[in-house]
């Protein structure tokens, strides 16, 4: 063997080393070696060498870069480096997130000419209708997976951040459950609204006795995520004086139950969510800027829904099952949204994310009669913008369909109330009315 080759034998004790589907590629993206593994979960057969990977996983005519999406190989052979890069593969399974992880194999020369292809497939996420969990197939969503992929197998606090209504629960879920204390329970801790005593009181327990009403002992919520993970949702409420409490658990992983002398070891991973912008809550003087660095040195954005737009036929399917399977709804064949409903909810700003989505979905499937979800099933608020966005462009001269005023008044009126954040003072400055006629006008609106 020379310097700028490898052999047979010397392939396939590289690639028997792993279970999970390998392959042995070319710097020009061809597939010299798979094992069984790769073969079997992508053609199998035998045919995948001598193919460009991007033909056997993508389907593409071109490397993956030139698709709009990022090569792991490309920066591999630039670099000479381990590279990782989730994509959505083709499989025999359907559409499957993976975790590429490409490694160059030493030969003798200065630029690689061999490279390591390691198939992770993805557990958190789900691209199929009939998905578990976290579902998409946008690059914004595939982005989000693959801050969780790395993320999830250390014990690195995770702030998640995002709109309401996105998911954050679901998402620090998956963080559990890719890690390596997945066995172990996963707490949840609502943050919004908890007062001081009862902050204390649930996050670390109080002895008998401790304060009037407590005729018993009770283990507090830090306890009972010993061994797992505590996710402490909405973490941004919480109020300045108990922000030192969480802060001095986080630093020293100590704490004392209300009542209690004895000074307890905490064992969790920590896991924060919240929908405020925390450094301007810093700026301001509402959030400590010791807690944040404390609790922020991974954050996650969750995309908003209309960021993710061609994720919602995919999302719609899914919660549809799910609402039908729930409620035991006695349709005898899946519910399906018809192309001008499709439309309308794909246009849709979606102030309130996959929460609203499901809200929006129940009603429909409540009024639909024939299995089938038509616009005359959709709120108004949904409808309506995209028939006047439809008459301004096309029936301008026509007096057909015209829309009243009031009606035009009411959708505008009503889409800015929801995703507008301007005190109404300020609207209606921008409005040009009066604060008084803005709030005559906003009454009654949905």
């Amino acid at each position: 063997m020379n310097d700028s080759t490898l052999s047979d034998t010397e392939l396939a004790a590289v690639l028997d080393a792993f279970s999970e589907p390998a392959a042995v590629l070319s710097a020009d993206y061809l597939v010299i070696a798979a094992n069984q593994a790769y073969r079997d979960h992508y053609l199998q057969s035998d045919s995948v060498i001598g193919q460009h990977c991007y033909q056997v996983s993508h389907g593409y005519q071109r490397p993956c870069d030139q698709e709009g999406e990022s090569c792991p190989l490309q920066r591999c052979r630039q670099t000479g480096l381990r590279q990782r890069d989730l994509h959505l593969h083709n499989t025999r399974h359907g559409q499957e997130h993976v975790d590429v992880e490409l490694v160059p194999i030493p030969v003798g020369v200065k630029e690689p000419l061999y490279f390591l292809e390691v198939m992770h497939f993805v557990k958190v996420a789900n691209a199929k209708p009939e998905g578990e969990g976290l579902v998409g197939s946008s690059k914004v969503f595939n982005h989000m997976v693959s801050l969780i992929q790395r993320a999830a197998p250390s014990m690195i606090s995770v702030l998640l951040l995002g709109e309401s209504g996105t998911g954050k629960e679901l998402v620090a879920k998956a963080l559990h459950s890719a890690s390596k204390r997945s066995k172990q329970p996963f707490v949840t801790v609502e943050c919004s609204g908890l007062s001081e005593s009862l902050f204390e009181s649930e996050m670390f327990g109080h002895e008998k006795g401790a304060f009037t009403g407590a005729i018993n002992r009770k283990e507090g919520l830090v306890t009972a995520a010993r061994g797992g993970t505590l996710f402490l949702d909405e973490v941004g409420d919480i109020p300045l004086s108990l922000q030192v409490k969480l802060l001095r658990l986080i630093e020293t992983g100590t704490y004392r139950s209300v009542g209690g002398v004895e000074l307890k070891h905490a064992d969790f991973r920590l896991i924060c969510a919240t929908h405020r912008d925390l450094t301007e809550s810093v700026k301001e003087g509402r959030f400590r800027q010791d807690l944040y660095y404390r609790i922020s040195p991974f954050p996650i954005t969750l995309p908003s829904l209309s960021e993710r737009a061609e994720d919602i036929p995919l999302l719609v399917e899914i919660l549809l099952k799910r609402l039908t399977d729930e409620a035991d709804i006695p349709h005898t064949e899946a519910v399906k949204v018809s192309a001008d409903a499709m439309a309308y909810l794909k246009s849709y700003s979606y102030p309130g994310n996959i929460r609203e989505l499901r809200n929006i979905l129940e009603r429909a499937l409540l009024l639909a009669d024939y299995q089938i979800i038509t616009p005359e099933h959709l709120p108004e608020n949904i409808r309506l913008p995209q028939q006047v966005s439809t008459f301004l462009n096309t029936n301008a001269g026509s007096i057909d369909g015209l829309i009243p005023l009031a009606e035009l008044e009411s959708v505008y009126l009503t889409q800015v109330k929801q995703n507008t954040s301007l005190k109404n003072n300020e609207l209606a400055s921008k409005l040009g009315v009066s604060e008084r006629t803005l709030y005559r006008k906003l009454q009654g609106l949905p």
